[in-house]
């Protein structure tokens, strides 16, 4: 067992060394069950939702380890919706909403980031119409998650949990899934549909986490926490041995588009803080306009799927 001293605001986390059973691949983690937040009291000048990209840097660095070398993306299914829904404002005109996960590859292993979901999941985002599904392409993330050293989600809806959830082999995937605190309590208490549910027996065999603000993951990765789109909604860092950073920012826009015109989502059945999500759009907004070195991935966004990959900034398929 190693220690590691301060993160943002909250307690010392222990890392521990974890392993495939079946492969020699190891990964240094934070899993800590239980963390302590900070106990000073908010005050009117208190931000409502905060980052600090420098210390976000620096948390990366923190546990030792080769950094990663790239990250990989699959879509596994597509929804249709109008590109207002995504972006309030912009037209109502017809849009690609990709289902994705992500590969984050070491040299000598992966971390998953979201987990896919079968086809009765997806027929329940399509709201009674028949949206494109690939099992080729979910297959190929139900192997990636067999492979993988340790899977994150970054939040508790189905299309990024279900392939975890709902999976035939949740027991062995169980032991190296690390959810948050708030994630498995939506999955507990208050699931997006009932077959998301967790029981107390699921819930004992996964490893929990609970942080302030922002937590070492791994060699060149930082959660940091993001509540607003769902209450256990977290975006993923990674800096890459090449330089290359990555910001994996879930669903707090659909679109790169609402990141740039710094706009949120207009779909009728989503219910968001619209003080929180503002907060965290406009620190993405911000990133985009001085970080050049930092690509923002979203995780529906079908036409930045497209252009990262022709780009070389996300890898095509899973290894």
């Amino acid at each position: 067992m190693l220690w590691w001293g301060h993160q943002t605001r909250q307690e010392a986390l222990p890392l521990m060394s974890m392993s495939s059973s079946t492969s020699p691949y190891r990964f240094v983690l934070c899993v800590a069950l239980a963390l302590l937040p900070s106990t000073a009291s908010a005050t009117e000048s208190t931000p409502l939702w905060h980052a600090d990209l420098a210390e976000i840097r620096q948390m990366a660095r923190m546990i030792p380890g080769p950094l990663p070398l790239r990250v990989n993306v699959i879509k596994f299914a597509e929804s249709r919706r109008p590109k207002n829904f995504a972006v309030k404002g912009l037209p109502a005109e017809p849009s690609v909403q990709a289902r994705t996960a992500y590969q984050i590859v070491y040299t000598d292993g992966t971390i998953m980031v979201d987990t896919g979901m079968d086809l009765a999941t997806h027929r329940f985002f399509g709201r009674g119409v028949e949206e494109p599904y690939f099992p080729e392409a979910e297959a190929r993330v139900a192997q990636a998650l067999q492979k993988a050293n340790a899977i994150i989600v970054t939040h508790e809806h189905g299309d990024h949990i279900a392939g975890l959830i709902k999976s035939p082999s949740f027991n062995e995937l169980a032991p190296k899934a690390v959810l948050t605190r708030a994630q498995l309590d939506t999955l507990v208490n208050e699931p997006q549909m009932p077959e998301l549910k967790a029981t107390p027996e699921m819930a004992a065999k996964l490893h929990v986490i609970d942080y302030a603000d922002a937590m070492a993951f791994a060699p060149g990765i930082a959660l940091i926490k993001a509540p607003g789109h769902t209450p256990g909604s977290q975006m993923v860092y990674v800096a890459l041995q090449s330089g290359k950073e990555l910001l994996l920012a879930g669903d707090v826009a659909w679109h790169m588009d609402g990141v740039r015109l710094n706009r949120g989502k207009d779909a009728p059945w989503i219910k968001e803080p619209p003080e929180l999500m503002a907060a965290e759009l406009d620190w993405l907004n911000g990133l985009n306009q001085t970080e050049k070195n930092l690509s923002i991935v979203i995780s529906h966004d079908e036409d930045q799927r497209r252009a990262y990959i022709a780009q070389g900034i996300l890898g095509d398929g899973f290894e």
